[in-house]
């Protein structure tokens, strides 16, 4: 069975920086939980951030990341990242559902540093760690796409 790591907020941990959650009740989801698929991971928790805490973004065109203080985080994301890549490869995970936007998990936007919502194509330290590592990423967004890759995967 191909695991998938999952951003834990979308599981409806209080994980997020004002400590709540952003539950998903996707069907795709729900049964992957009752399958036992999924490996959650919170990148942010894992690189020593609390809850609730500061927002924070990329710095647009680096890999930076700061609070709107200015304060460089980057050191935590960069650790959550590589505690979510051991993660996946202590499950043998080949798939990864991220939360949209996050400079951890953004998949295919994120926010431009300026604390002013700009949305910028681009993707999270964690996501563009998991891709270097081979593993599919998908947000919550694509959970139907994922789905199909992941029955492509197991042949069915």
């Amino acid at each position: 069975m191909i695991k998938v790591v999952v951003s834990a907020c979308l599981l409806g941990a209080p994980v997020r920086i004002d400590g709540g959650h952003k539950r998903s009740d996707h069907p795709v989801l729900q049964r992957w939980i009752e399958e036992g698929r999924v490996v959650s991971v919170c990148p942010e928790m894992l690189g020593g951030l609390g809850t609730p805490r500061p927002p924070s973004e990329i710095v647009d065109g680096t890999r930076r990341v700061v609070t709107p203080s200015g304060a460089d985080v980057t050191d935590a994301f960069v650790k959550g990242a590589a505690e979510s890549v051991a993660a996946a490869d202590a499950f043998g995970v080949r798939v990864a559902i991220l939360k949209e936007g996050s400079p951890s998990c953004g998949s295919t936007f994120i926010y431009d540093g300026t604390f002013t919502h700009t949305r910028v194509a681009g993707e999270g330290i964690t996501a563009a760690a998991l891709r270097q590592r081979g593993i599919a990423v998908f947000s919550e967004e694509q959970l139907d796409d994922a789905a199909r890759y992941v029955a492509a995967l197991e042949g069915d």
